[in-house]
This record gives structure tokens, C-alpha cells and sequence, in this order.
């Protein structure tokens, strides 16, 4: 296989990698979005059918509250997690490319 031959093959798996990468995130945010509209209309639920003066139920929103709390910050820390390991993985790719130019 000639240098040049490589080269577009290189290309076309990079663009084609970037595509899906492209289609992941739109059907990612979809996906959270939907699922953020479910949960919020089961906590308005929550908070439109609790009766306050009752104990249990104020103990069951400050409960809700926590475990959503830890949750999302479980979240962020994942989200900042994968983001740098994607950073470094187009980091390397970038300094690949440039050493495979270097050479021709």
C-alpha cells in the first residue's frame, strides 16, 4: 500500500469516527433530555401530591433531594473524568498526524 493510499484511508476512518461521535452526542442529549423531563414530572408529582404536615412525607423529599444531590455530582465528576480521557485520546491522534506528515 502506497503512502498517499494510507493516507485517505487514515482520513476517511478519522472523518467517519468523528460522524459517529457526532451522532452519539445528539442521541446522548436526546436521550438526557427525555429522561430529565420524566424526572421532573415525577417530582412535581411528588410535590404537588405531598402533604408537608405529614413527617414521612417531608423526610421522603429531603431523602429525594440528597440522593439526586450525590447524584449529580457523581455525574459532573464522570462527565470531567471522560472528557479528559477523550482529550487525550484526540491529543494523541493529533500528534500522530503530524508525525506521520513529518515523514513524507
Amino acid at each position: 500500500m502506497s503512502k498517499k493510499s494510507e493516507k485517505n484511508n487514515i482520513d476517511k476512518v478519522r472523518a467517519n469516527t468523528l460522524e459517529q461521535i457526532e451522532k452519539t452526542e445528539r442521541n446522548y442529549t436526546y436521550v438526557f433530555v427525555g429522561a430529565a423531563v420524566i424526572e421532573l414530572s415525577f417530582f412535581v408529582g411528588f410535590l404537588l401530591l405531598a402533604d408537608f404536615s405529614i413527617r414521612i412525607h417531608l423526610l421522603l423529599f429531603i431523602a429525594s433531594i440528597s440522593i439526586y444531590t450525590i447524584l449529580a455530582f457523581g455525574l459532573i465528576a464522570l462527565g470531567i473524568f471522560v472528557n479528559r480521557n477523550t482529550l487525550r485520546v484526540l491529543r494523541a491522534i493529533q500528534l500522530l498526524a503530524e508525525s506521520d506528515g513529518k515523514e513524507m
